[in-house]
């Protein structure tokens, strides 16, 4: 998951990769509408590793209810 966040400085702090001019996108030269379309991919990439993480969490939390309520009834029936 965190390989989602990563991914988006990896590709803006390698500068050289998009540091030109073209080809050009409506006008505007490819080391601006290259960034900008990185602010896009960000925050979709964002938000697939919120729902992760959440989903990740609500599995941990009813794993840990299961357990807890199997160690309830161990003890309810010594």
């Amino acid at each position: 998951m965190a390989i989602l966040v990563i991914a988006p400085f990896v590709a803006l702090l390698w500068v050289s990769s998009y540091s030109k001019t073209g080809p050009t996108l409506g006008g505007w030269p490819f080391f601006y509408w290259y960034q900008m379309i990185w602010v896009l991919i960000s925050a979709a990439l964002t938000a697939i590793a919120y729902v992760l993480v959440r989903r990740e969490e609500k599995a941990r939390k009813a794993l840990r209810a299961a357990r807890a309520g199997a160690a309830e009834g161990e003890a309810e029936q010594r």
